[in-house]
């Protein structure tokens, strides 16, 4: 499967972001946090693919599947 997250010390301080965009991965987080649907992330930044946001959400899913150790960190 194709490489969605990209992380360049020279594009936004290393700050991963959506690959072939200066897009923070965090800005969709932010956007769904707060009630937001994909398509309005979307609408806002153009540069990324629906495919790619999917792919990166489906990571964050199997992130959190496989790291227990994750599940009791509390939240500051």
């Amino acid at each position: 499967m194709d490489k969605v997250i990209h992380v360049d010390s020279d594009i936004l301080g290393g700050t991963p972001v959506f690959c072939g965009t200066r897009v923070p991965v965090s800005n969709l987080f932010d956007y769904l946090e707060t009630g937001e649907t994909l398509d309005a992330f979307l609408r806002d930044f153009e540069s990324v693919q629906r495919h790619q946001a999917l792919r990166v959400i489906e990571l964050s899913k199997k992130m959190i599947e496989t790291s227990t150790s994750i599940l009791y960190e509390s939240v500051a």
